[in-house]
């Protein structure tokens, strides 16, 4: 599902200075609502555009009609590998950042051709936007600004990206991607005990545990205000 249509990007900062990636439109290739939500929060304040495309068919489409300023690629897609995505980019000299709920993923999207890796949840906002603006502009903001927390993510996207993961752990699909997306949402949510599940979910027995965690959130998000 895309993102809402973007709102009007916000206007320069008072006395003038343009925000640091004013004028960037950047691509988001992701399948996680929740964690995208988190990053357009994040880059639109800095006043960049966003677009998001949720698999690797979706983002070569998108890439037929246009060219952003930066690609941001998660590695674990539904379609296939992001790696496969980064080194058609880069090999055709294109600023790709590579971004995984795995840290281990960071070796993978730097030999595919990736310019920098951020793992997510995004620990710095500043460093962030600092990182991007150097990949799309070849420098770095004037100041660096006051550092502000990572925003929490919508808990609509939550709730969708939960009754995803229910799913996909549900279903006779790829066990590997499953537990993936899962242990990556659990990270980005800050949900430690679901992260560790997911880490220890190798069984039947186990996967039903995992569904049952799962359930329980879905129901805690359904009945909050």
């Amino acid at each position: 599902m895309p993102f809402r249509h973007d709102p009007l990007v916000p206007p320069p900062t008072p006395g003038g200075a343009p925000l640091p990636l004013q004028g960037l439109t950047l691509m988001i290739v992701d399948d996680s609502r929740f964690a995208c939500d988190a990053l357009r929060l994040i880059l639109n304040r800095a006043g960049a555009r966003l677009r998001r495309a949720e698999s690797l068919e979706i983002a070569r489409l998108h890439l037929n009609c246009y060219r952003p300023d930066l690609a941001i690629i998660d590695l674990g897609l539904p379609d296939g590998r992001g790696e496969d995505l980064i080194a058609e980019l880069s090999a055709a000299g294109f600023p790709v950042l590579g971004i995984s709920g795995d840290p281990d993923g960071r070796d993978s999207a730097l030999d595919a051709g990736a310019a920098a890796f951020v793992e997510k949840p995004i620990g710095s906002v500043a460093g962030l936007v600092r990182l991007i603006r150097q990949l799309t502009t070849g420098v770095g903001p004037v100041e660096k600004g006051e550092e502000t927390p990572s925003p929490a993510g919508d808990p609509v996207a939550l709730r969708d990206d939960l009754a995803r993961a229910a799913s996909l752990i549900a279903a006779p699909g790829d066990p590997g991607y499953a537990r993936a997306f899962v242990q990556s949402l659990a990270r980005a949510s800050g949900d430690l005990a679901l992260e560790a599940a997911v880490r220890t979910s190798h069984t039947a027995f186990d996967r039903a545990r995992l569904a049952r965690m799962i359930a329980e959130r879905l129901a805690a998000l359904a009945s909050s205000p």
